[in-house]
């Protein structure tokens, strides 16, 4: 079955539509729960392994970074082989790295198991949204592209919880394992019930150096971020974070020069599309951080169990399921700005909340209120900035910006949770001290704060209602 130009689209109340949400929200939603289900598990993982934090790390870095370097290329490819071809070959990687995962004998084993998991998450991840994109009617897209930002944020908040009761309840290993059931359902609801599309007018070629600088420039800034904070700021890691910079100016320089870029350079010469851009890597950049830190600070500071921590942050699955899909439609009928503009603000007072939590620290007074406020800003600025990224964009490039989107989103998580407990003064088994964990949760908090006014303020002065839930490019 194909979508094509001046056919009948799939409306966001009809069985059909329901379908495809059903298979892209599953699919992305495996995806999105792997970069939070594990952060529940990494105490009982660096200790089963034997692993210090920058082991740790590199557990959620290591899928982090391949997902982040390969997205762009899923993105393109999704477009130019097919967009339910890409999502299904990435579902299929997926999970079988899930199982190398999930039967791993060491760190470093498990490590390299997750970066393959990446590169099967960043086929399917692109391709999911861009489905949405080329299958709803116009008029049913902001609110179809709502429920798949909530219904996807629900998966990625209720890996700590699912984490947690599996660790507590089996073992870590179950983390991983738990794909294969997801996964036979997504194959299932697709290859029955998801239209094909792509762009006719996609270039046959990949822009294969792109793709290796791309790779090699976040590669080397993690490495350097994570090294620095345990080995400090020696040659080897100022090197490695100077090619990083030098590799990612030479992935601009050819996306400016290629025939056939991954990112094409005219989507960035839309302001929207700039400035919603920004606005993801400063969200992102806290969100892969409060996953990561919070998680770990419940347990180590305030003595939380696995399956207590996760469920700690139940209500961020909550109310985004309750409130995504308001928020896409509110946003259709005012405009992304406000929504924008607000949502980071009300995040960051929800961070300020969570400096209350120590080792007293009491669920229904700390913990419960901070993650009440943190979801309701979450929860208001996701659905808009996800619509108004794909609306500034030419339709034929749905997979291409969804793919722009995601990658910024990715790395900014990963070189977030690379440099940030560094920045913070966290390295080596700090993780096992509550003192020393507490200080340098505090340092984060703040530093997430900034960032989160920040893109607040980018929000303010760069994103615009003037056609911003078009299908077509809005400057």
């Amino acid at each position: 079955m194909r979508t094509a130009p001046g056919e009948p689209q799939v409306r966001f109340g009809e069985p059909a539509g329901r379908w495809v949400l059903l298979a892209t929200v599953l699919g992305s939603g495996m995806a999105m729960l792997d970069a939070t289900v594990v952060n529940v598990a990494l105490d009982r993982i660096g200790q089963d392994l034997h692993a210090d934090l920058a082991g740790l790390q590199w557990t959620l870095n290591g899928y982090t970074l391949t997902l982040a370097a390969f997205i762009l290329v899923g993105g393109s490819l999704s477009d130019r082989l097919g967009r339910r071809r890409m999502f299904l070959a990435g579902t299929l990687w997926f999970t079988a790295a899930s199982v190398l995962c999930g039967l791993a004998p060491n760190i470093e084993f498990l490590v390299a198991a997750r970066a393959l998991q990446g590169v099967g998450g960043a086929l399917l991840t692109p391709g999911s949204l861009a489905i949405i994109s080329a299958s709803f009617a116009q008029q049913d897209r902001a609110r179809a592209i709502g429920a798949w930002s909530g219904l996807g944020g629900v998966a990625g908040a209720i890996g700590p919880f699912l984490g947690g009761w599996l660790v507590d309840a089996w073992s870590w290993r179950l983390v991983f394992l738990v794909n294969v059931p997801l996964a036979v359902v997504v194959i299932a609801v697709t290859v029955r019930h998801v239209p094909e599309s792509r762009d006719p007018d996609a270039a046959g070629r990949l822009d294969l150096p792109g793709t290796a600088l791309g790779a090699l420039g976040l590669a080397g800034l993690t490495y350097a971020s994570i090294a620095a904070g345990s080995q400090g700021l020696t040659a080897a890691t100022l090197g490695t974070g100077t090619a990083g910079v030098v590799a990612l100016a030479g992935f601009v320089q050819v996306q400016r020069t290629s025939r056939a870029p991954l990112v094409p350079p005219s989507l960035f010469a839309v302001r929207q599309f700039t400035a919603a851009n920004l606005v993801t890597f400063m969200v992102y950049a806290v969100l892969g951080s409060v996953f990561f830190l919070l998680v770990l600070d419940l347990q180590v500071v305030a003595g939380f169990t696995p399956l207590v921590s996760g469920t700690a942050l139940l209500p961020v699955t909550v109310v985004m399921l309750v409130l995504s899909a308001r928020s896409g439609a509110l946003a259709q009928r005012i405009g992304p700005r406000l929504q924008m503009t607000l949502g980071p603000v009300i995040a960051a007072a929800g961070l300020v909340l969570t400096l209350r939590i120590g080792p007293s620290a009491s669920y229904w007074r700390d913990v419960l209120p901070a993650v009440v406020v943190f979801a309701v800003g979450v929860t208001t600025l996701v659905a808009p900035l996800t619509s108004t990224v794909l609306a500034a964009a030419p339709s034929q490039h749905a997979g291409v910006a969804s793919g722009v989107n995601n990658a910024v989103a990715r790395a900014a998580g990963l070189l977030a949770v690379a440099l940030l407990p560094t920045l913070a003064g966290l390295h080596g088994a700090d993780y096992r001290s509550p003192v020393a964990f507490a200080a340098g949760f505090t340092v984060a908090v703040w530093i997430c704060v900034g960032l989160l006014l920040t893109g607040a303020a980018v929000a303010a002065w760069g994103i615009s209602n003037a056609g911003a839930t078009a299908s077509g490019p809005s400057r």
